[in-house]
């Protein structure tokens, strides 16, 4: 009897030990994940785009980065776009709706986040620091285009990091495209994306490391919570098939926001550049958004 029960004791310590081993494992691979999509996206831009007619500008951020960016100057009386990059892209990426901003006549501000592209910053926040990088580049909007009206395009981040600026930014008119309502609903989305429906119980040992390695509530990342401030008018854009930001989220943030406020659905859309895939739709309700609200 004696080596049965040793040998019971041996697989429950191997048993417990197993366990541990699986614990520590998971906690590890999700810190290395944190570690990994919150680091730099930085890389060189380069020169402002030979067709587009302006300069390289740089200004101070809260955030404690120095943000670099472009600035076209347009007609006098049309208004000043500022233009929002999303998670791990950077101003290049918002060069085609520039293009079409800038021959409309409207002076454009476009800029990399903190963290992004040629600005400084350590670490990528989802749009806690990179709110103050909003509020900074209106301002210097302002400052560039004295007495012209703001308006603003924030893509998925870029949206959130508007909305989340505190206090809100003056501004006349707002785009914001497939915006995440909670950082808990966007870690979830994700999390089924890659590991299935069972994935979402790992999101509370993401969630955990934010106030502990970057000094952040996940409270403080909820643009739904805070969209009622933006008193301007709103166009939401949103994907029909966006499994990022799903459409039922979408519309969640669209309920919650202030009037006046418009919803466009684009159908067979997921996460991507709106405008790369419907370039003329696009630039027509844009240019009719502004249009009505900047001029």
């Amino acid at each position: 009897m004696m080596p049965n029960r040793l040998t019971r004791r041996t697989w429950t310590r191997i048993a417990l030990l197993a366990a541990g081993a699986a614990v520590l494992t998971i906690i590890a691979t999700s810190w290395i994940a944190v570690t990994i999509l919150t680091a730099p996206a930085k890389t060189t831009i380069g020169n402002l785009p030979e067709d587009l007619k302006g300069r390289a500008v740089g200004f101070r951020s809260d955030s404690g980065a120095t943000i670099r960016g472009w600035f076209l100057p347009g007609s006098k009386g049309h208004g000043i776009v500022v233009l929002m990059h999303g998670i791990r892209s950077s101003r290049s990426g918002l060069v085609s709706r520039a293009r079409f901003l800038s021959r409309a006549g409207y002076s454009v501000l476009l800029f990399d986040f903190q963290a992004h592209g040629e600005s400084a910053g350590d670490y990528i926040t989802a749009g806690y620091l990179e709110s103050r990088d909003a509020r900074a580049a209106i301002e210097f909007a302002r400052a560039e285009a004295p007495g012209e009206t703001v308006g603003v395009i924030g893509i998925s981040m870029g949206g959130a990091a508007l909305v989340l600026a505190d206090p809100a930014p003056r501004v006349e008119a707002v785009v914001l495209e497939m915006v995440y309502p909670t950082i808990e609903q966007a870690i979830d989305d994700r999390l089924r994306m890659r590991l299935g429906g069972l994935g979402t119980v790992l999101r509370p040992l993401l969630t955990a490391q934010l106030p502990l390695r970057y000094g952040i509530r996940a409270a403080d990342l909820h643009p739904i919570d805070r969209l009622r401030r933006i008193r301007a008018p709103k166009l939401f854009i949103a994907g029909a098939e966006d499994v990022h930001t799903t459409l039922v989220e979408s519309r969640e943030l669209f309920a919650a926001a202030a009037e006046p406020k418009e919803l466009w659905i684009v159908d067979g859309a997921r996460h991507q550049d709106l405008h790369e895939l419907t370039t003329s739709a696009y630039e027509e309700r844009i240019l009719s958004f502004f249009g009505k609200h900047l001029r």
